[in-house]
């Protein structure tokens, strides 16, 4: 049995929270899935039609957070850091049942999902993994923001920019080896906004459950959450938690290097349907220990079930 091959939850785990932007009481239970199949989403506050499958072209929207739809409307929405968490994790397989339409908050970044996926512990299958391997440079700009991805050989590279005129957030810059790097501090960046925009996401019906128990609040040259930040580049940090949330969209792991610059959720979705686009971007690969290098094998996933 390899650790190349495809991963899932070993037990069921079962999280209780409040949906950010919804505000409402939502219980989640991610559980055990067979080779193949995924991660699924199912409603089961719905009796028909509540399947719902994290794909690049079922975004229907990632205005403020990345929600997912199937053909009967029926969506699931903030999955960025759940997905993120899977993905860090190496998890490929999964049945998410959720009784509402938003995952759960918790404290605002993928610590919780981490230390639970952890707790269970991590089955791997008989059954190899597949990767997408980008071929092509693609580029994406929309105003000031930019992002591009272009081939690796066997990492994902994620560079990663914020620029902010509030001084204390300012211009960070981060980057990210997915498969090489110590993910703890991206794990457990949490969503941030300044204190000006609340009343402007109240307006838009947004933001019903957020608290300073799940975002940092920044007001002026001050942060309002009273334990300060959790490390010293938690906001760009976060931007590339979200990032590979979404990246996880395309179904597999990807090898490529990005670079982004001012981008989010838009972004990421419009780069990635770029590459869908043509059969030329991209292939996709299933791994074996024979066909790859060690150093594949050995910084990306053993790490992952670690």
């Amino acid at each position: 049995m390899s650790v190349l091959n495809q991963k899932t939850v070993k037990q069921r785990i079962e999280i209780k929270g409040v949906g950010l932007h919804s505000g409402e009481k939502v219980n989640m239970k991610i559980k055990p899935a067979e080779p193949n199949t995924g991660i699924i989403f199912k409603r089961t506050d719905l009796k028909r039609n509540n399947h719902v499958v994290p794909g690049v072209y079922n975004v229907t929207s990632a205005a403020f957070c990345t929600t997912i739809s199937n053909e009967n409307g029926v969506s699931v929405s903030t999955i960025e850091h759940l997905m993120a968490a899977l993905y860090g994790k190496g998890i490929d397989n999964a049945l998410i049942e959720i009784d509402n339409l938003e995952v759960p908050i918790l404290d605002g970044s993928s610590k919780f999902f981490v230390e639970e996926i952890n707790r269970v512990g991590i089955t791997i299958s008989e059954t190899p993994i597949k990767i997408i391997k980008i071929e092509k440079t693609i580029v994406l700009a929309d105003g000031s923001k930019t992002i591009s991805i272009e081939p690796s050989k066997v990492s994902l590279d994620i560079d990663f920019e914020i620029k902010y005129e509030n001084s204390l957030i300012g211009t960070q810059r981060n980057l990210v080896k997915v498969y090489e790097t110590d993910l703890n501090d991206i794990y457990n960046s949490r969503t941030f906004c300044l204190f000006e925009d609340i009343e402007k996401l109240k307006k838009m019906n947004l933001a019903k459950g957020g608290s300073l128990d799940n975002a940092v609040v920044v007001k002026g040259n001050k942060i309002l959450n009273k334990e300060g930040l959790r490390n010293k580049k938690e906001f760009v940090n976060h931007k590339i938690l979200d990032c590979i949330g979404d990246l996880y969209l395309s179904g597999y792991k990807v090898i490529g290097k990005i670079k982004c610059s001012q981008g989010g959720h838009k972004l990421t979705n419009q780069l990635l349907r770029k590459v869908f686009q043509d059969n030329n971007n991209f292939s996709i690969v299933e791994i074996k220990e024979k066909n790859i290098p060690h150093s594949f094998i050995n910084k990306n996933f053993l790490k992952s079930i670690a």
